[in-house]
């Protein structure tokens, strides 16, 4: 009965090699989606959405790549929650997450104190 397996086992490549090059194939592909998703643009919160519509904050491509510039720059600093503003508007962006939690415009920005934040972006 041995001789009858012999032949069909040395058509079958080891389980083990077939699972780790599986693996290592996923592990790739894991590691790109996760970076692609890294440089991907600042998710709004429904609230921020809200603001930027009633506040008349446009968003632009270019806006959003600032943004995301700005969480970028942030998380190498170490940052959790910035402010990333500019002459005419500012963002509450939780950096860990990538979300913007609310947006200003020029006027509620001269009238506001800013709290529970441990950075400040200029947006370029």
């Amino acid at each position: 009965m041995a001789d009858r397996i012999s032949p069909i086992e040395q058509g079958i490549p080891p389980v083990e090699r077939v699972q780790t090059s599986r693996r290592s194939e996923t592990a790739g592909q894991f590691g790109a989606v996760l970076s692609q998703e890294r440089s991907e643009a600042v998710a709004f919160s429904k609230h921020a959405m809200a603001r930027a519509e009633e506040r008349g904050i446009e968003l632009t491509p270019a806006l959003m790549d600032q943004l995301t510039d700005s969480v970028e720059r942030a998380q190498a600093k170490g940052a959790t929650n910035i402010l990333a503003f500019d002459a005419t508007r500012a963002f509450i962006i939780n950096v860990p997450h990538g979300r913007v939690i609310t947006t200003m415009s020029q006027q509620e920005m001269q009238e506001n104190i800013f709290t529970n934040i441990d950075g400040a972006v200029l947006l370029k």
